[in-house]
């Protein structure tokens, strides 16, 4: 499987890209990461829940960061395993481009599953993997960008995701 899109991000190229290289910025935009420690030049190890379809599974695995053009493109390469539900494994090529109103974020990912993960069919796994990367590059646009306005309650935010803006606020 394999989708490409962007996202233009209302911030300058190198705030995007310091915060792409950042382990709790990629944790807090991963949905269902539990943990997450390592660094760029290592690799990272993280655990993630998911669930695809009716299997549920905690996956361990490896990220690495590779192909490091500072500030331009990089790519992010990872592989999970979940026990007896199976295998993931994909990565993503991803771009960034100045504009006029800050940052295009292109990327690239492609994703494969084994297991009994893969035995739900292709239309279960694609689903997934377009949900996943949405989910992932709208967390990071998110943390990235911040607010237009504050929310007007603490209900009106969703509960398990990235306060929006939380890394340009850092940032300064």
């Amino acid at each position: 499987m394999q989708l490409n899109d962007h996202r233009d991000i209302k911030a300058p190229p190198m705030t995007v890209w310091a915060a792409i290289l950042n382990p709790e910025v990629l944790k807090e935009c991963v949905p269902g990461c539990e943990s997450m420690s390592g660094s760029v030049a290592d690799g990272f190890e993280a655990t993630v829940v998911q669930k695809v379809g009716p299997v549920k599974a905690t996956f361990t695995g490896v990220v690495k960061i590779s192909d490091i053009v500072e500030g331009k493109s990089l790519r992010i390469s990872g592989e999970g395993k979940g026990g007896p539900a199976g295998f993931a494994k994909g990565g993503a090529d991803v771009t960034l481009e100045e504009t006029e109103t800050g940052t295009r974020l292109s990327y690239v990912v492609e994703a494969s599953v084994g297991g009994k993960i893969a035995q739900l069919g292709s239309r279960i796994i694609d689903g997934f993997a377009k949900k996943m990367a949405d989910d992932f590059f709208t967390r990071f646009q998110d943390a990235v960008e911040g607010p237009e306005e504050e929310p007007a309650t603490a209900e009106s935010a969703e509960a398990d995701a990235p306060k929006k803006g939380w890394f340009k606020r850092i940032l300064g």
